[in-house]
């Protein structure tokens, strides 16, 4: 009877710890991470804090909730992204793919942006300094296929 009670907790906890998603809330902090595919996953909540992600494919993950603090993001595939909430504070976007991703309520004052592609990029809410603002707003078009948002409306560019 407790072989078979245990069994039954056994196949119970392996049961619930298969639905918890494998990759989320993982810390990456101050790791060098170059060239990694983090392709496709859900990485919400997750931490990439100071962390080098040149040449690194993220496209098309969950970093909802996620910290990009002072990251590396040269090169870096975000295309299809969902960066909504994420902390891109201090965060290096140099020849960086955002095509589509959705940015809204993302915070990312002193975040430098530099030829970026940002077409079809939803902004919404995101905190950006004047100077990076501009040259988002000079380069901004498309809309967003997921939010439906024009890129150039979402910057709130004049």
């Amino acid at each position: 009877m407790l072989n078979k009670l245990s069994s039954f907790f056994l196949t119970l906890l392996v049961f619930f710890f298969s639905l918890l998603p494998v990759n989320a809330s993982i810390d990456y902090g101050k790791q060098t991470l170059i060239g990694e595919d983090f392709s496709e996953l859900d990485l919400k909540g997750s931490t990439f804090y100071l962390t080098n992600l040149q040449d690194a494919d993220l496209s098309g993950s969950d970093l909802e909730g996620a910290s990009l603090f002072g990251a590396k993001l040269l090169n870096t595939n975000l295309s299809n992204a969902n960066l909504t909430n994420a902390t891109l504070d201090s965060a290096v976007f140099e020849g960086t793919n955002l095509r589509n991703a959705v940015l809204e309520d993302a915070f990312a004052f002193n975040a430098r942006f530099k030829d970026v592609n940002i077409k079809g990029s939803d902004f919404t809410n995101v905190i950006i300094r004047g100077e990076d603002l501009n040259y988002l707003c000079s380069i901004a078009e498309g809309v967003n296929p997921t939010t439906k948002r024009n890129t150039l409306d979402s910057l709130d560019c004049n």
